[in-house]
């Protein structure tokens, strides 16, 4: 059984690092593990990331030294099937305007653009975790032959509901904001709603997928 590395994070938080290399079984395990700590009056917070976790505790409930072992323990006992995330599909508008960066992609990968916008839109993503912005979704599950770099130069504001690929991975911007992603797509889809609860469209293990609405090359 693979142990963590937990390392201290000022004196009420714990980065726990499961071993390489990020899977979705080793997400699904972190996820897990997350539900088991809403149990404990201790555990004030966990923040899943990409193939890590962080725990945030009171110091005046545990000690990091009993924590880290019930971590441990949580971790070997962490169920790596169950999948409780639900089904969403979202339409984007490919190309364009709304995707500046089609063009760039397609010249990289070595693929015609139609070709970049039916293999994005023709495979099935998993929210591995939140981060960067609210309601910013790391999505795996990209095709490996779309994995492109950034942008040398980022943008200063890339407009909400732009779709990027950033590396081995696609993702929705929430919210305006500056970003290096290459943009091939745009959603109407609101991300990120503070007035609503939860605020956010997605969470870690729904389960996503793209739609064409509409593709300008």
């Amino acid at each position: 059984m693979s142990t963590l590395s937990i390392l201290p994070l000022g004196e009420a938080a714990l980065l726990c690092i499961p071993p390489p290399p990020t899977s979705l079984v080793t997400q699904r395990r972190i996820w897990s593990v997350a539900t088991m700590l809403q149990a404990r009056s201790d555990v004030l917070e966990m923040v899943p990331g990409m193939n890590n976790f962080t725990v945030i505790f009171d110091p005046l409930r545990t000690d990091p030294t009993t924590l880290e072992s019930a971590l441990q323990a949580a971790w070997e006992g962490a169920d790596d099937q169950a999948e409780a995330g639900r089904e969403i599909e979202i339409p984007v508008r490919y190309g364009g305007a709304h995707g500046p960066d089609l063009a760039e992609v397609a010249l990289r990968t070595g693929l015609s653009p139609e070709a970049v916008v039916q293999r994005h839109a023709g495979s099935d993503y998993v929210v591995y975790f939140l981060g960067f912005l609210p309601g910013f979704a790391y999505l795996g599950g990209l095709d490996p032959s779309l994995a492109t770099p950034r942008r040398a130069e980022p943008r200063l504001a890339v407009p909400a509901g732009s779709v990027g690929i950033g590396g081995a991975q696609t993702a929705i911007y929430p919210v305006v904001s500056p970003g290096g992603w290459q943009l091939i797509g745009r959603t109407d889809l609101p991300l990120f709603d503070p007035a609503q609860m939860p605020p956010t469209l997605l969470s870690p293990g729904d389960h996503v997928r793209f739609t064409i609405e509409s593709i300008e090359l």
